[in-house]
């Protein structure tokens, strides 16, 4: 009895042990996949440079930050900062070693700002930034938003009536097909091939999605897409007004805290997001080696705007490039925000008068030939 008593409690240990033991792996799985995205680096940035304007050292002020935080990849990170700067690294450098979390701007102003003993000044314009940034984002994403609801919605009503509603009036308009409206014949037709075809269709269907996404991704599909971006009327406003709004800012931030042109030139490449553009930064870049103004690369772009090339011009001239290319950075801000609400306000009408149109084929489709079956009916 005592035995048996025995080896129950030595196996309720085992199996304590194990599940303890699967429930610190799976917290370990947890914690390494987390990742640091930009509201935590804002975070970051923003506590750093109120603990540094305090009179904090920059140890104590990682060590505060360690402490407070509760994200485990963010406390990996300032861990392995600090390392870096006890052994004497500059704070750039420790910076450097995380190019996922802080971009090659964030790392050069920081340098520039070790350099002139201005770093807090900085930190708190490069949260300006990212918050701008942020904000920036959320308007395009909710100027997009409800147009692409109203598409799905559209598809899923007409899926829905072609294999729900269609089927059910099949034999009752097989009575007079001689009689059917086109519109009728052709979703009757298309209701056939769903209800018998679904699979093979569901299955071509995402095979083109992956297609497409994969030549996408590959350099002659992104390329381009990336020249669609900066060439489609509409479109292509919309898009350099957000490249240069992203570009012009870094530019700015960087040659008013002493950073070459060079370095915020390269920088730039890995602020834009498209090829074309991308581009456009390296021919700015060959042109300034070659000892020609910064003007003189953007006069020869032709998607720069004439009154972009003439303040650049105007700032270049008179030693306010920095300041010049803040007041465009801002202005097509605003633009750009204007012509996004603009856009999302012409949307959606235009996607409410084509689901109205959709309906009223579906509706009349349907009840034009049950008219027709009363009248044979009487």
């Amino acid at each position: 009895m005592a035995l048996e008593i025995k080896s129950n409690v030595a196996k309720h240990e085992a199996e304590t042990t194990n599940a303890s033991s699967w429930a610190t792996r799976l917290t370990e799985i947890v914690n390494s996949s987390a990742k640091i995205g930009d509201k935590e680096r804002m975070f970051f940035t923003e506590q750093l440079a109120l603990l540094l304007e305090t009179g904090a050292s920059l140890h104590a002020g990682l060590q505060a930050l360690k402490l407070q935080s509760d994200h485990p990849a963010m406390v990996r990170l300032i861990d392995a900062m600090m390392a870096d700067i006890s052994e004497g690294k500059s704070f750039s450098f420790a910076l450097s070693r995380h190019p996922d979390v802080f971009s090659s701007t964030y790392v050069n102003l920081i340098s520039a700002s070790e350099e002139g003993g201005f770093m807090p000044e900085v930190m708190e314009q490069l949260l300006e930034m990212d918050e701008k940034q942020e904000q920036l984002r959320s308007t395009l994403v909710s100027a997009f938003t409800y147009p692409a609801f109203l598409v799905v919605f559209s598809i899923a009503v007409v899926v829905f009536v072609l294999l729900v509603v269609f089927p059910k009036f099949g034999d009752m308009f097989s009575q007079i097909e001689d009689q059917l409206p086109a519109t009728t014949v052709f979703l009757m037709a298309a209701s056939d091939v769903l209800l018998n075809y679904w699979l093979p269709l569901l299955a071509t269907f995402a095979a083109g999605l992956f297609s497409l996404r994969y030549w996408l991704s590959s350099p002659g599909g992104s390329q381009y897409l990336d020249h669609l971006k900066l060439s489609v009327p509409l479109i292509k406003d919309v898009f350099t007004q957000l490249y240069l709004v992203q570009s012009l800012r870094v530019m700015s931030l960087s040659l008013h805290h002493g950073v070459s042109i060079m370095d915020t030139l390269a920088t730039c490449k890995d602020v834009v997001r498209n090829g074309v553009f991308r581009h456009f930064i390296t021919e700015l870049e060959l042109r300034v080696q070659e000892g020609a103004g910064i003007a003189v690369g953007f006069s020869h772009s032709h998607f720069i705007p004439p009154i972009v090339v003439q303040m650049i011009t105007t700032g270049e001239e008179t030693g306010n490039l920095p300041k010049v290319m803040s007041r465009i950075a801002e202005h097509y801000e605003r633009e750009l925000s204007k012509r996004l609400k603009a856009l999302s306000k012409l949307a959606e009408p235009v996607m409410l008068i084509v689901m109205g149109t959709v309906v009223g084929l579906l509706v009349s489709s349907l009840i034009l030939p049950i008219f027709k079956l009363s009248r044979a009916v009487h």
